[in-house]
């Protein structure tokens, strides 16, 4: 059975009387009739027939439809309450519809000075137009719905995709600390060495002048003690030569001389004989200011050939997820999907990444390595480019590039785009990018020769928009064997001042 709220306002019109319905009842053929008006037809007609189409009814009385019957009193019960709807001033029914006001008036308001010069309609006509109206907004607000329902998903996956993120950054800085670590270590372990090998060095240096100067001691020693006994000698036996041998015994050591006395001149021949005083050892002690002196700095500069500088970094939130960067963020490469969110700043219209910093102003310079890759473009972008869309390498759309595209030829994305000659082939490219002077210059890396110029005004606004590294790469079938472009490192001096 249909319920109330199915039936139109046509349907609650009798087709006999064409009036509302009362107490309608329902015949064997489908047809509504009102009971009062089924009674006369069948008493003027003499049969019991259904008046619109004539098909005969059963001999009982119909029954009454109360699914229409309900639509009938609300319908009837909706009117008495529009019906009921007087203007408060004039105490007249609210018939028209002020647009100005908003709001439903009566004939007389509609002439009063208030509503004059307003515009009005019929109150069926603006509640169809504002019905319209509101339908439009509810669609509105539907699609509004239906977007944050999907940002909230987008958000939800970004907010997981943090916790993976977090994760691999965490893994990449503790393996680039391992290197640090371990270059510290080893160099730690090397000065050691050196320090020890210095120490035994040293020490064994002394242990020999220690065994050299404890020869002398003993010597001397010898001979004062035979200088002792020959003293103690008379005046004659002391001046005559004599051939008497003494055996003196060291109380250190119980090493045994054996002397042999003599007259006074051979004795006072060994008591003057010469023996070396003890000699000064100079840089002896450890060479601490080699040792410890600028230690840090040193190994700082050490460390320079360990460390790899490159003046452009990838930023990873604007590639592709086609794309595969490097640990460093200085290498990029076509890959399969990864599955990354779609944050504003990602490029999805190309296969391409951004610089992690942007400039504005002074002058910069990078080279990109382009190995084995046949389809390619770099330069800078602004930060304004579609990244979302479709578009069209050209300065107009913030596009300052050159690439490799067809048949071997190198072109710059000018208006319309330049075919470059190249005198060299083009395996490292640099890029010059002189914000101030609005140029964008392209040089090959062989020969230094220059193979496009760019000029632009960058700076011509109060506020200039950022200047970004631009690298894309193409597309390819075997991805695990894409080749990829790289920012190539540059050399580090130190600098004193």
């Amino acid at each position: 059975m249909l319920g109330a709220n199915s039936f139109s306002d046509l349907d609650l019109l009798c087709p006999q009387c064409s009036d509302i319905y009362c107490l309608p009842v329902i015949l064997i053929c489908g047809h509504n009739v009102c009971r009062v008006c089924l009674y006369k037809f069948w008493e003027v007609k003499r049969c019991k027939n259904c008046p619109v189409c004539g098909k005969e009814s059963s001999s009982g009385l119909p029954p009454i439809n109360l699914d229409l019957q309900s639509a009938v009193e609300d319908f009837k019960e909706r009117n008495t309450v529009e019906d009921s709807a007087e203007c408060v001033l004039h105490h007249e029914k609210l018939k028209v519809f002020c647009n100005n006001d908003e709001e439903p008036i009566c004939l007389v308001c509609q002439i009063s000075k208030q509503h004059t010069a307003h515009k009005c309609c019929p109150v069926e006509e603006a509640a169809l137009a504002k019905k319209t109206e509101m339908s439009e907004l509810l669609e509105c607000l539907k699609k509004k719905v239906k977007l944050m329902n999907k940002t909230k998903q987008q958000w939800e996956e970004t907010k997981t995709y943090l916790k993976t993120q977090s994760s691999q950054i965490e893994a990449a800085i503790k393996e680039e600390f391992k290197k640090l670590h371990r270059f510290l270590a080893e160099e730690e372990s090397k000065r050691l060495r050196v320090l020890n090998q210095e120490e035994e060095t040293k020490t064994e240096l002394m242990s020999k002048k220690i065994q050299t100067i404890e020869e002398h001691i003993k010597y001397l020693f010898s001979t004062i003690s035979h200088i002792d006994k020959v003293l103690l000698e008379k005046d004659l036996s002391f001046l005559k030569s004599s051939c008497d041998v003494f055996l003196v015994q060291n109380s250190t050591d119980d090493t045994c001389f054996f002397f042999q006395t003599q007259a006074y001149k051979e004795t006072k021949k060994k008591a003057t004989s010469t023996i070396p005083d003890p000699e000064s050892v100079n840089d002896i002690l450890l060479n601490s200011s080699k040792h410890l002196g600028l230690l840090d700095y040193e190994v700082w500069k050490k460390m320079m050939n360990v460390v790899i500088y490159t003046p452009v970094i990838l930023d990873p939130n604007t590639a592709h997820a086609n794309l595969k960067l490097s640990q460093g963020l200085t290498r990029v490469q076509y890959s399969n999907k990864l599955l990354l969110p779609d944050n504003p700043e990602r490029c999805t219209s190309g296969m391409c990444v951004l610089g992690a910093s942007g400039f504005t102003s002074g002058k910069h310079r990078w080279t990109v390595d382009l190995g084995q890759g046949k389809d390619w473009y770099v330069g800078v972008a602004r930060e304004s480019i579609k990244r979302k869309s479709a578009v069209f390498f050209s300065p107009a759309e913030g596009f300052w590039v050159i690439g490799y595209c067809s048949k071997d030829s190198v072109w710059a994305q000018n208006s319309p785009r330049t075919r470059v000659a190249l005198k060299h082939t083009l395996e490292k490219i640099t890029i010059e990018l002189d914000c101030d002077k609005g140029r964008v210059v392209f040089s090959n890396k062989a020969d230094s020769s220059v193979i496009y110029t760019f000029k632009e005004k960058f700076s011509e606004k109060v506020f200039p928009e950022k200047i970004f590294p631009y690298i894309s790469v193409g597309l390819c079938d075997d991805w695990k064997n894409a080749s990829p472009l790289s920012i190539c490192p540059v050399a580090l001096k130190v600098n004193k001042e």
